[in-house]
């Protein structure tokens, strides 16, 4: 089983039915869950499960919920690639005990419905610590929701 880092493809297609609203105005609730190493969340991921959800001290069923930082906006990448884009604040898990190789970004609003999929590339531990997730630039180059 492996994590892939992608936008989930149910995502891509949901976009083009206004499924998610990022905002500006009543935007839906998007969450953060995370998975550990046997998980096989990828872009065939529709929804939030629990299956290989991290389980330990300091940490919720289901994650936690994400803070829209700079909401639907656009800009040129680094390529001068004209990109949509929207952030989220980073997000934490104060004197957790756990072990997470993966997450789900979802909303919540609309059924759990998947958006992306992170991959950390090694297992990330915390013994009795902060396990903090730091989200890229907000910009057209980083955004960890973009659309070129």
């Amino acid at each position: 089983m492996t994590i892939a880092q992608t936008s989930t493809t149910s995502f891509k297609v949901e976009l083009l039915q206004a499924v998610h609203n990022f905002g500006p105005t009543t935007p839906d609730t998007f969450k953060i869950a995370l998975y550990t190493a046997v998980s096989d969340i990828g872009p065939a991921t529709t929804a939030y499960t629990a299956t290989n959800e991290v389980v330990g001290t300091g940490y919720t069923a289901g994650g936690n919920t994400l803070v829209i930082s700079t909401g639907p906006t656009s800009g040129n990448s680094t390529a001068s690639i004209p990109t949509a884009f929207v952030s989220f604040s980073n997000t934490s898990w104060a004197s957790s005990t756990i072990t997470a190789r993966g997450a789900l970004i979802y909303n919540s609003t609309q059924g759990n419905k998947s958006v992306a999929v992170l991959d950390f590339g090694a297992d990330k531990t915390t013994a009795n610590a902060t396990f903090l997730i730091t989200f890229p630039a907000a910009d057209a180059s980083g955004a960890i929701v973009r659309i070129s």
